[in-house]
């Protein structure tokens, strides 16, 4: 199934609520995926041994990447 940018964007919320039981999450958005789109959560650092991810949320489906802690690299 081809997802939209819009439901990519309606299951953000569902998928960081749902990975925030698992992994400190620092971002959740949406990407290109083939043809289509799906939900690119961001965590701070991997999930426990033994916990499975879903690979999708809502139907859609989803991404996860390890990108650590989000700091700034200015500050005034």
């Amino acid at each position: 199934m081809l997802v939209t940018r819009g439901q990519a964007r309606a299951a953000k919320g569902a998928a960081l609520r749902h990975f925030q039981k698992f992994a400190e999450v620092v971002g959740v958005g949406i990407t290109r995926l083939n043809d289509g789109y799906a939900v690119k959560v961001n965590l701070a650092g991997p999930v426990a041994p033994g916990v499975e991810l879903p690979a999708a949320i809502e139907g859609v489906p989803v991404r996860v990447e390890v990108v650590g802690v989000i700091k700034p690299r200015f500050t005034r």
